[in-house]
């Protein structure tokens, strides 16, 4: 951890990166905040290396070393890979121990690009209105095709729209369905990517870090829902830009392309948030909706010969993982609250 967060000189904002054998594209995520942590003196950054079990290490040191930003960057290497919250909460649990906690906390995937003026626009957003907790960025692609999404907490009919994906069922349920297309305008969201995610320091101090019984995905819905129900609202700020290539340490997520077949961890991940938030019965609803409406999918899939985009063996894999195969919370943990001090 850099000196500087845990000494009693005030760090404003404290930005967390997690690596994981994207080593090149953290340096160049570091190198486009060159000029924004000076707009906010005080700011801190730390890489988390996850760890890669490649050269990732040596790698990014160098760069913070031989590019002379060892004044605000710093790298931690993880002793083992607990996945993204954990990551995350190794860089930020001392941060907030320390004498002068910093007032803000950003998470930023390693495969993201930051614009000019994405920090202060977050950052300037959520100052000015004590009731918002969590605000986020806009994303575009890497030739700069906008990609403004942010989310609404899954539910039944989203995972009904999710397998059966009819168009006039999607409008029918369009106040139902995660994806939620964004405008030019700051908005109240659900849930924003943990690509680009700014918390407020009380935030933590109200819910606790990420819960680690997540590995990867679904941490930051969980985490953005706690808030809420702690009474903190979460924003999404289309002035504050960042280039995200998605999928790059898993390739689950790649757009424009079929995914690999998807990992276990997701399926955990996604029955413990269910099982943690709405408990087992609502989590079987939501199994036998995704599961109809898939199943009708691929009726019309087959019969109107559409091509076939999803991940292999989606379908075996999710039966495996419902409730009615596995009814218990997954292995990792049982939900807690993660304290902010040990």
């Amino acid at each position: 951890m850099n000196e500087a967060v845990q000494s009693s000189e005030k760090c404003p904002l404290l930005i967390v990166i997690v690596n994981y054998r994207t080593a090149d594209l953290t340096i160049n995520c570091l190198r486009s905040l060159v000029e924004e942590v000076k707009s906010l003196p005080g700011t801190q950054v730390v890489v988390v290396d996850n760890p890669s079990g490649d050269n990732s290490v040596e790698k990014i040191g160098r760069a913070i070393a031989t590019e002379g930003w060892e004044g605000w960057a710093s790298l931690i290497a993880a002793e083992h890979n607990g996945g993204y919250a954990s990551g995350n909460n190794l860089a930020i649990r001392p941060a907030l121990q320390s004498p002068n906690p910093p007032d803000y906390y950003w998470l930023l995937n390693p495969d993201t690009v930051v614009r000019p003026g994405a920090l202060k626009a977050l950052v300037d957003f959520i100052a000015q209105r004590p009731e918002v907790g969590i605000v986020g960025s806009s994303f575009e692609e890497a030739d700069g095709e906008p990609w403004p999404i942010a989310f609404r907490f899954p539910n039944v009919l989203s995972e009904l729209d999710s397998g059966l994906r009819l168009g006039i069922v999607t409008k029918l349920l369009s106040r139902w369905v995660v994806v939620q297309q964004m405008g030019n305008e700051p908005a109240p969201i659900d849930w924003i990517p943990g690509a680009s995610m700014l918390i407020r320091r009380e935030v933590f101090e109200a819910i606790g870090l990420m819960d680690e019984g997540y590995f990867l995905y679904f941490e930051e819905t969980d985490f953005c829902l706690q808030a809420k129900r702690a009474g903190w609202s979460c924003w999404y700020v289309p002035q504050s830009r960042i280039m995200h290539i998605a999928g790059q340490s898993t390739g689950v997520t790649v757009r424009n392309a079929r995914p690999k077949r998807l990992p276990q961890y997701w399926f955990d991940s996604r029955r413990r948030y269910f099982m943690k938030n709405h408990g087992w019965l609502y989590t079987a609803l939501a199994d036998a909706a995704w599961i109809a409406g898939y199943s009708l999918w691929r009726f019309r899939q087959l019969i109107q010969q559409k091509p076939d985009m999803d991940p292999p063996y989606l379908f075996q894999d999710f039966l495996r993982n419902t409730v009615f195969i596995k009814p218990g919370m997954p292995e990792s943990d049982q939900p807690s609250k993660l304290a902010v001090n040990p």
